[in-house]
């Protein structure tokens, strides 16, 4: 997801709770759910958890960080003091060991570099320290669970929006993430795969940006200048990539309204408010949301089973998910709706909740 601080206008209805307030575990107990059963052996005691959050300079995980502060301060863990890695393969490292030395019994990161983590996933498998993945998939290195969406479908979802709305032709510019993080993989081998197979007729320029802002603004006016006839944006992560990509098209007189001649479709993930606001004035077309609010709910939920021994099962949970087994661990897939400007306003989305919330 997401990266460079350029263009990023902070999420203002997210308030950072102190990271270090702690709450009381509570007593685990038993879940009913169809994908949940206590192991044979199981102690049942707690632990804390260190929490490691990915970055700060994104609306996306800012809003993600706020879910997280308010789980802690539930008590649905006792956590340690919250760190953050600031997309930093060797501060997750540092604050993992950290994290140990400070006594966890469980860990919850969200690793943007899935390769690297390797060796530290290895080190927490060795001392019987279980951990949480979210939204990112390691390469390799044990995990008890991951907690993400499906991110191929992401792609495939843009790919056929963009395909539809442009009638099969066109030209596209893809701002690709990281493809060193496997959610920029998939992103964009599907995005590929689902372009070549349905829409030939759409070219699409590929832009690896490495998950920053500035990066992505500044591929895009090198691609318009020799592209004027562009008439397709997707971008891979609305949280850094919409406010940069908004002000050059806007700087360039470019934003124009759906429906009109030369209006520019875009689509975008993450599902943060600005994408909303943005979708309900006409600048883009459509978002892909990712669950911010229950890739916290369940990176806590599940730190929490995994202190109390528990083991998790492959197949449909009881919160409209589906656990797939993955070469290290098991994976739980969290539904991740389109959103376009028939649904924008749906209360159930968590970015429409987030004044109830505050």
């Amino acid at each position: 997801m997401l990266r460079n601080s350029v263009g990023r206008r902070p999420l203002g209805r997210i308030r950072t709770t102190s990271a270090a307030a702690c709450a009381v575990l509570l007593a685990v107990t038993a879940l009913a759910g169809c994908n949940r059963e206590e192991s044979k052996g199981a102690s049942g005691s707690g632990g804390k958890v260190g929490i490691d959050l990915p970055r700060s300079d994104s609306d996306f995980w800012n809003s993600y960080q706020g879910y997280v502060e308010q789980g802690v301060k539930d008590g649905v863990v006792d956590a340690l003091p919250l760190s953050n890695s600031q997309n930093d393969i060797g501060k997750l490292v540092a604050n993992v060991q950290a994290f140990q030395e400070q006594g966890a019994k469980a860990i919850v990161m969200a690793p943007q570099d899935t390769g690297a983590v390797t060796e530290a996933l290895n080190t927490l498998n060795e001392k019987k320290i279980p951990v949480i993945s979210v939204d990112t998939r390691p390469d390799k290195g044990q995990v008890y669970m991951v907690v993400r969406a499906d991110n191929r479908a992401y792609g495939e979802q843009a790919c056929q929006f963009l395909g539809k709305q442009l009638k099969g032709k066109g030209k596209v510019a893809e701002f690709q993430g990281d493809l060193s993080s496997i959610n920029g993989r998939d992103r964009s081998e599907a995005f590929k795969s689902c372009m070549d197979k349905n829409f030939p007729g759409i070219k699409v320029f590929e832009l690896v940006t490495n998950w920053a802002g500035d990066v992505a603004s500044a591929k895009l006016q090198s691609t318009l200048a020799a592209n004027p006839d562009l008439n397709g944006i997707y971008m891979q992560a609305g949280g850094v990539f919409l406010q940069p990509t908004l002000a050059l098209l806007e700087q360039k007189k470019l934003l124009k309204a759906p429906g009109t001649p030369g209006h520019i479709t875009i689509i975008s993930n993450d599902g943060i408010p600005q994408e909303f606001d943005a979708i309900r004035q006409g600048k883009i077309d459509a978002t892909v949301s990712q669950p911010a609010d229950l890739y916290a709910k369940y990176a806590l939920q599940y730190a929490k089973d995994a202190l109390a021994g528990k083991k998790q099962k492959v197949g449909p949970t009881d919160h409209d998910s589906n656990i797939i087994k993955i070469p290290n661990g098991l994976e739980d897939q969290l539904p991740a709706p389109l959103v376009t400007k028939d649904n924008v306003d749906d209360a159930k989305l968590w970015a429409n909740q987030l004044d109830k919330k505050n």
